[in-house]
């Protein structure tokens, strides 16, 4: 993996905030948003030598981290995806999510219930 990829990983692995897209009224792109797509845009050529990174993001990252993990599994293989979203459906430790200009706070447990119910 690349040291760009890399750092895309450490960026996700301490997020505070989940964001897809543009926050704010200026519709301002997170750093965590870029690291992110940046994963997210390697995936479909280098999904071998990323899915240990999202394993142990899912293990070790911040709350936001891990629903960035889990994201990211779904999106190149579903059932890890829906795995990880079971794995994570029962912790308690909060994050903020952006919808543009909306902010709200939210625990993992649901996040994960609402990923899971979604599909």
């Amino acid at each position: 993996m690349d040291q760009a990829l890399a750092a895309a990983v450490r960026e996700l692995a301490s997020a505070e905030v989940v964001a897809f897209g543009g926050v704010g009224l200026a519709a301002r792109i997170l750093p965590v948003t870029e690291a992110f797509w940046a994963v997210e845009k390697a995936l479909p050529e280098q999904a071998d030598e990323i899915r240990p990174h999202l394993a142990w993001l899912l293990a070790n990252g911040s709350p936001a981290g891990k629903a960035y993990a889990a994201t990211l599994l779904a999106r190149f293989d579903p059932a890890a995806g829906q795995a990880a979203w079971g794995s994570l459906s029962h912790e308690s430790a909060e994050f903020t999510t952006f919808h543009g200009c909306i902010f709200d706070r939210t625990s993992l447990a649901a996040y994960a219930t609402g990923q899971l119910t979604a599909r």
